[in-house]
């Protein structure tokens, strides 16, 4: 399967290739305690046509989990109360399969390969630091999408 990354809102799929997906319609959450953040990345992800939830905490993420259907996590390491290590812990938890191996990217300042390993030990596939570059982010997405098979 490949991915096309646009920032088209028209869909694109080749009329003879129907392993070829769009970024256009994807449901992703992102959990950040940063009101910026979240708003740069909304941002950033609804120019290529992806539907963002968001959340600014680990029990408010963990809620929308459970209630809507999304196809990736982007979550921030560095929270308040709980952090991004625990909330992936328990989606790794969850009852449901397909949530339970939902793909995530770990966001963070943490640039050490300690945190980064303790980031895909937890269950991220995926590690970005802040700050980021926003083509880096959808290039990103697009490699996990491309790799999951959940």
């Amino acid at each position: 399967m490949s991915i096309i990354v646009s920032k088209s809102f028209e869909n694109q799929l080749p009329e003879d290739d129907t392993n070829v997906k769009t970024l256009n319609d994807l449901q992703i959450l992102v959990v950040d305690d940063d009101a910026d953040t979240l708003i740069l990345i909304t941002i950033i992800l609804e120019d290529y046509g992806i539907q963002v939830k968001t959340a600014t905490s680990a029990s408010e993420a963990l809620e929308v989990i459970r209630h809507f259907e999304l196809d990736l996590l982007i979550i921030d390491i560095a929270m308040p109360e709980e952090d991004g290590y625990s909330l992936i812990c328990k989606v790794r938890a969850l009852e449901n399969t397909q949530k339970r191996k939902m793909p995530a990217i770990a966001l963070t300042a943490l640039d050490t390969e300690e945190a980064r390993q303790l980031a895909f030990k937890s269950g991220f596939q995926n590690y970005l630091i802040k700050p980021f570059d926003s083509s880096e982010l959808v290039t990103q997405i697009a490699k996990l999408l491309v790799e999951s098979t959940y």
